[in-house]
């Protein structure tokens, strides 16, 4: 049985045949679109690497199924560099050395934006880490995640946090 869903996928609208309706986003994203920056690591829904953003709220990919997605919007850490030039949350991560071995910066990254959107940072980095407790860094680069969170916050403008 073949069913088709209607995504826009990092601002371009796609129609994906589903072969089986149990695939997750995470493994749709990754096996049958080649979109491999959205990492699988527990597929449990615990450590967050599988982070996107599904209508612009923050979403475990591996706990969603693609099929219950349909007409959704999706970004995916290929989304949001745009025209060559990394989005603020990118450039803050390099500067602040918000990463170590990278597994689970694109996770972080996603994350990160999605709680800008929210309005959740507000300037304190215990709100920063709160707010991104659901993804974990095994090498423990914290500091610079929250560092890179807050930085990002102060150059981004409305219209920047709200695009993503």
């Amino acid at each position: 049985m073949t069913l088709s869903i209607s995504l826009t996928l990092n601002g371009t609208s796609e129609v994906i045949a589903l072969e089986d309706p149990r695939v997750t986003l995470l493994d749709l994203l990754r096996e049958r679109l080649h979109l491999t920056g959205t990492k699988k690591g527990c597929d449990r829904g615990q450590c967050g690497a599988c982070t996107v953003l599904l209508d612009g709220r923050r979403t475990n990919a591996c706990l969603v199924l693609a099929v219950a997605q349909d007409g959704a919007a999706v970004t995916t850490i290929e989304g949001l560099a745009v025209g060559g030039q990394l989005h603020p949350v990118q450039q803050a991560f390099i500067e602040h050395d918000g990463f170590q071995c990278g597994f689970c910066t694109p996770g972080q990254i996603m994350s990160a934006v999605g709680l800008l959107a929210e309005g959740q940072a507000g300037d304190d980095p215990e709100r920063v880490r709160e707010g991104m407790s659901g993804n974990l860094c095994r090498c423990g680069a914290y500091a610079g995640i929250t560092e890179a969170v807050l930085d990002a916050q102060a150059r981004m403008t409305d219209d920047q946090r709200d695009a993503a």
